[in-house]
């Protein structure tokens, strides 16, 4: 294989937030074995070993949680010493992190800088969001922890996007969110549709995105960016870059604007791999590397048709004006319980795209122009 893909959960799904909506904690609920600690330094030196057997072109490693941090700074150091046993290929190796960023520190901040790390820093919005969803184990607020932390990325020159869930409330207040982004200068900038707990009926929690709300959403955050867009000062906004990607004739990078899942290698901390990060669920266990190969893995993915049974879609999709460019979304968002229909979020979806197309179009000649 030229590249290989891998998402480390290297603390399972321990977390020192407590936030309301958390998906994967909603799937530790749904296993046999919800939490499953610490990656162990066998675990991991089998998993980085496996890895570069395996790979041949590039790879990525990320780490997700729960919260990765706080597997502690020494199993990132450990890491890096696997990775240099073991890349005797010389391969590319890109690092990334997906942190709520509360105990980040100058010592992990250097650490960060001098290994390439990309961060990901959550935070939704503005303090009075952030601080109904996102609470620490004293049931409090972390807004402001969390800007704390982004100035010590800063300080030490890391990299950092910034990832905002929307929620019922964050989509009402698009214009606040994005005017507070551009004050801080947060110029990388993605945005996940809240997702309710798998299998049950949706629409039924305190955070539960609204479909036409969420459309709204959009539109706002749309006619922003693109006033920013035509001055020459816009942010990084992944979705609007994938639209504009299929716009242009291009492949779009997020599977969500795909259609399709990728091909992806989610590893929990006792060694298991799983196909996607929303679906690190018992029935969907690809295999462990502690007792398999990547190719193993890959042999029962393909075994498994998780894939494959991505491209399903809805028969109203099929005739659907805006099927190029939804291409039916994220799989979460259109499967309950291995059935699959139109997006949950498709009437958002027709909002937004009936609004603001011809803007797409526009925009699309006048970047083929530059």
């Amino acid at each position: 294989m030229p590249q290989i893909s891998i998402l480390i959960k290297p603390a399972s799904g321990l977390c020192n937030l407590r936030c309301k909506y958390c998906f994967y904690a909603d799937e530790m609920k749904k296993r046999d074995r919800s939490n499953l600690g610490i990656m162990s330094d066998e675990t991991l030196e089998n998993v980085i070993k496996k890895t570069f057997e395996f790979a041949e072109g590039h790879v990525s490693c990320a780490f997700q949680g729960g919260e990765p941090t706080l597997a502690g700074i020494s199993f990132y150091k450990k890491l890096m010493e696997y990775v240099a046993k073991y890349n005797i290929k010389n391969i590319k190796v890109d690092y990334s992190i997906q942190t709520n960023g509360i105990i980040l520190s100058d010592e992990w901040c250097a650490f960060l800088k001098e290994h390439n790390f990309l961060v990901g820093i959550s935070l939704d919005g503005i303090k009075q969001i952030h601080d109904s969803f996102r609470l620490d184990e004293k049931e409090e607020g972390t807004y402001l922890k969390v800007l704390n932390s982004i100035s010590l990325l800063r300080k030490y020159d890391v990299p950092f996007n910034i990832l905002t869930v929307v929620n019922n409330k964050t989509a009402l207040k698009a214009e606040k969110i994005y005017e507070n982004y551009r004050k801080n200068g947060f110029l990388w900038q993605q945005y996940i549709a809240c997702i309710d707990p798998y299998g049950e009926t949706r629409g039924c929690e305190e955070y539960s995105l609204d479909p036409e709300l969420y459309g709204e959403f959009l539109i706002s955050l749309f006619r922003l960016w693109k006033e920013d867009l035509y001055a020459g000062k816009q942010p990084y906004i992944r979705q609007f870059e994938n639209y504009l990607m299929i716009m242009l004739g291009m492949l779009p990078e997020a599977c969500e604007q795909k259609g399709i899942c990728s091909i992806q290698n989610v590893i929990e901390a006792d060694g298991s791999v799983y196909p996607c990060d929303f679906y690190v669920f018992d029935e969907w266990k690809l295999g462990n590397l502690n007792t398999d190969s990547f190719y193993d893995i890959y042999k029962h993915r393909e075994e498994s048709g998780f894939i494959e049974r991505s491209m399903e879609e809805d028969e109203e999709c099929k005739t659907c004006p805006w099927r190029n460019l939804c291409r039916g979304g994220c799989r979460r968002h259109r499967e309950d319980n291995g059935i699959f229909h139109k997006n949950y979020f498709c009437e958002g979806y027709k909002k937004f795209f009936e609004e603001t197309i011809d803007s797409w179009i526009q925009i699309a000649k006048d970047f083929t122009k530059k």
